[in-house]
């Protein structure tokens, strides 16, 4: 038996079960049903796949926050897998498994592997931990027990860790710790600002968490957003969703609200009055919004977890690792993008999904996208679309984005992306059929440029024509952009065009019958919903530009036509 170099117990537990292999990440929210425990993304190898009772393998995880929740759901109801095998540093499943031990006695062993027992161990057809011992046809390993961190705590760390500020700030300051250790962080810091994610009703562990540690009665210590919930909380009873999910979703806002959050329920917290500034320390969840925050405001914060997020809002304090430290937040890629010329608004969400492929662990810095001079949404759509295919907090975009010209790793590499890739891709994404019966806009939630660039281009479009009557065209936006369209006459346009706005929820939490039912394929402006709403909505979703959304609209089809930039029919002509 060999003693693994660089490998080591993350956490404890043993398992036994077949292995589950796979080079690509993969996001449990959108990726995994919760309900069977089978891959549902679309676009990934281990589509139709069971996880339950394997030992699953992958380099890392990928995508959105809510993974956390999801894992932690599939652990409780015994749907998860039987252990977690990460060859890089991962944290999102991580905590969801941290959580399961410590707060409900379901403990799951997760393990990192050198690059070498990590191929050794995909290899096998199963496995068995036990001692910190793995044992396979092709591995037999001793594993180091879990790193342990020196962690320097502050005079108020140890009073909040000794119960001093009440059970809840205490059990938040417990999971703090534990994940600076994994973490390896040798001390928290404060921050100025929270966003939480888990306020999604992913799951019913998701609720039983948030009321758990409400009823400890746990406030946050510091300003605190909330993400798009499950449901629009004035109106999901009027709106024909069903109590049996629309009930314990408001409940979950509801513990949120009762622990001090604010209760903004939007996705998109970087169009908010109180976006942070360059440089400011905050502590957000949601992917879209921390490589956001990260990327385009230049402001710092790892992309915690759900519950994380929560844990930190109590406390004030985060684990001082990953791009909270300067050297991290380093490019280690290059990028060149042969950007065609012109561009359209699709171009932004397809590059930063093509971005995420080329750079699924690592920061990469990316040349070749600052003549097109992409606005505050392009930028926004890019950052999203990216939190899909990669597992970085992080891009930098030369002469956009305000780090770019920072240090780039001695050892980085370089890569290229070129007009076939994207035509590649935009193939990928648009695998669909002609007819569609819901446009989806505001995936993240829309901006007020974004909603009067829609208003404007349907009440163009409809000059002498009619709305195609099977078609559905649906928008979600943040409470305080659509105050702005009241405000402004944007929305008063958008429902005289038959569009419907809705509050509090988003795309990737939307459910029937808002949802319309009788939807078979759909259409969008967002890369983020083109991976996604396969997996979550059970249709078939077609990327394209807001022209072309507005013209499916109108004909109920997708134009078979050249999509703008790509030279590429959106149909066969």
């Amino acid at each position: 038996m060999t003693i693994a170099s660089a490998s080591r117990i993350v956490l404890n537990g043993s398992a036994t079960g077949r292995v589950v292999a796979t080079e690509e990440a993969l996001s449990f929210w959108g990726g995994v049903d919760p309900a069977t425990g089978d891959v549902i993304d679309v676009h990934h190898p281990l589509r139709g796949v069971s996880l339950t009772g394997a030992i699953l393998m992958m380099p890392t995880s990928r995508g959105s926050c809510t993974g956390s929740g999801v894992l932690l759901d599939l652990i409780l109801t015994g749907r998860g897998p039987a252990a977690l095998v990460f060859s890089e540093a991962e944290d999102v499943l991580t905590l969801g498994a941290l959580i399961a031990a410590e707060m409900f006695d379901r403990p799951m062993p997760v393990i990192r592997l050198s690059p070498e027992n990590f191929r050794r161990l995909s290899q096998a057809q199963s496995a068995s931990i036990e001692s910190g011992v793995i044992t396979s046809q092709s591995l037999n390993t001793q594993l180091p027990a879990p790193a342990l961190a020196d962690l320097q705590l502050t005079e108020e760390d140890r009073s909040m860790l000794s119960g001093a500020d009440g059970p809840g700030a205490m059990q938040a300051m417990r999971i703090i710790c534990a994940m600076a250790a994994q973490q390896g962080a040798t001390r928290l810091i404060d921050v100025s600002q929270g966003h939480i994610d888990g306020c999604i009703y992913a799951s019913p562990a998701n609720l039983t968490f948030a009321e758990t540690i409400a009823d400890l009665g746990a406030r946050v210590r510091i300003p605190t957003t909330m993400n798009a919930i499950s449901v629009d909380r004035a109106n999901w009873e009027r709106q024909g969703i069903p109590p049996s999910f629309g009930a314990p979703a408001a409940r979950l806002a509801d513990a949120y609200v009762r622990m001090g959050c604010r209760p903004t329920f939007t996705c998109s917290p970087y169009l908010l009055d109180s976006a942070p500034q360059t440089g400011e320390t905050i502590a957000w969840s949601e992917s879209n919004a921390v490589i956001f925050a990260n990327t385009v405001l230049g402001a710092r914060t790892a992309k915690h977890p759900d519950f994380l997020d929560l844990c930190i809002a109590l406390t004030g304090r985060a684990p001082e690792s990953g791009v909270y430290l300067d050297i991290n937040r380093h490019a280690r890629l290059v990028i060149e993008v042969e950007t065609p010329e012109p561009v359209n608004d699709a171009f932004w969400p397809l590059i930063g999904y093509l971005i995420g492929k080329k750079a699924p662990d690592c920061i990469p810095l990316v040349k070749g996208l600052g003549q097109a001079r992409p606005s505050r949404d392009d930028l926004k759509a890019l950052c999203a679309a990216f939190g899909t295919t990669s597992a970085s907090p992080m891009l930098h975009v030369a002469g956009v984005t305000p780090e770019a010209d920072g240090p780039v790793h001695p050892d980085a590499g370089q890569v290229s992306i070129t007009v076939e890739d994207m035509h590649d891709a935009w193939r990928l994404l648009n695998d669909g059929p002609a007819d569609v019966e819901l446009v989806a806009i505001g995936s993240p939630h829309a901006s007020i440029e974004e909603c009067r660039a829609l208003a404007g281009a349907l009440t163009t479009a409809l000059m002498g024509r009619r709305r195609h009557p099977g078609v559905a065209v649906i928008v979600t936006a943040g409470r305080q952009v659509i105050d702005q369209a009241q405000g402004d006459g944007t929305l008063a346009a958008l429902r005289q065009a038959g569009v419907q706005v809705f509050p509090d929820l988003c795309w990737c939490s939307i459910s029937e019958p808002v949802f319309p039912t009788r939807t078979k394929a759909v259409i969008t402006n967002s890369g983020k919903y083109a991976h996604y709403g396969p997996g979550l909505s059970g249709r078939a979703v077609r990327l394209a530009s807001l022209s072309d959304c507005v013209e499916a609209a109108i004909s109920g089809r997708v134009t078979p036509r050249a999509a703008g930039w790509t030279g590429e029919a959106l149909l066969p002509v």
